[in-house]
């Protein structure tokens, strides 16, 4: 590990300082600023020398590592860390609210996360971000991207969104745990390397390159029933500890204000529609 060359990561950097700003900024509670901490800590582990190095160019493993924390453990923390007042602020723009409302249902979420999360393990991915470094942020940054989106379902955080039920909640996370490990029994069960452009795992993890990409498909796994399974559990148990009406859903005022929103739009496009063009009669 010490023969790790060292690379300053600048666009890390940029982000890091970014969050710790915005958990200043925008945190209105001692809860929020702890959440935002402990989700830019994460974010600062896997993502500068030597696990983002090693997770970009030498392992599997460590790249499977990197994603399951950011998109199990940074996006999450980050989401909760947001006040209300931010999530009207980012969804109140017309065309983020109509894909906000489309994505907290399980299935569009299930299917997107699912589909490009496979794509960022994909060989010719992982070739350009290990060849790149603008190419190994952009990767960051959509892997994070997917971790919101992931969660959107379960945390019920959008304004003006139908909320699951809590049963319905642990079903979603309990699921989406299978579906996030696409690629993991490929690894396990491939008789020879997949992704020639990670190298030097001998070096650096005292792995074989199909050793690496094996054990690559048990982190993957592990990694995600794990801690998915258990919130599952969580949030079926305190459900019904407090004897919650599994059917309802909570009303706050940001999705009153955000309904009359919406119907504010929707009687806009009317008038437009109704509205004579110009020059006419």
């Amino acid at each position: 590990m010490a023969a790790l060359p060292f690379h300053l990561h600048v666009l890390a950097l940029v982000a890091i300082v970014a969050g710790l700003v915005s958990i200043v900024r925008v945190s209105t509670t001692a809860r929020e600023r702890r959440l935002g901490s402990l989700a830019v800590a994460a974010f600062a582990a896997v993502t500068l020398w030597p696990v983002g190095d090693l997770a970009a160019s030498v392992s599997l493993s460590v790249a499977t590592l990197q994603r399951l924390v950011l998109m199990l453990v940074v996006a999450p923390l980050m989401m909760l860390a947001a006040p209300t007042a931010t999530w009207v602020a980012v969804t109140r723009p017309a065309v983020v609210d109509a894909v906000a409302r489309r994505l907290v249902r399980p299935v569009p979420a299930l299917v997107l996360v699912t589909i490009v999360g496979t794509m960022t393990l994909s060989v010719p991915v992982v070739d350009w971000g290990a060849r790149s470094l603008w190419a190994r942020d952009l990767i960051i940054v959509g892997v994070v991207a997917l971790g919101v989106i992931l969660w959107l379902p379960a945390l019920g955080l959008v304004p003006g969104a139908r909320r699951l039920s809590e049963v319905a909640r642990a079903a979603y996370v309990f699921i989406a745990a299978l579906v996030v490990t696409s690629l993991s029994l490929v690894w396990i069960f491939a008789t020879r390397p997949l992704y020639p452009v990670l190298h030097f795992q001998q070096r650096f993890v005292h792995l074989s390159p199909l050793a690496d990409q094996q054990v690559a498909g048990f982190v993957a796994k592990l990694g995600a029933y794990l801690p998915m399974w258990i919130v599952a559990f969580v949030i079926f148990s305190r459900a019904d500890q407090r004897g919650v009406d599994l059917e309802s859903s909570p009303l706050h005022w940001a999705d009153v204000e955000r309904e009359l929103l919406r119907a504010e739009r929707r009687r806009h496009r009317a008038r437009a529609r109704s509205s004579p063009p110009p020059g006419g009669e």
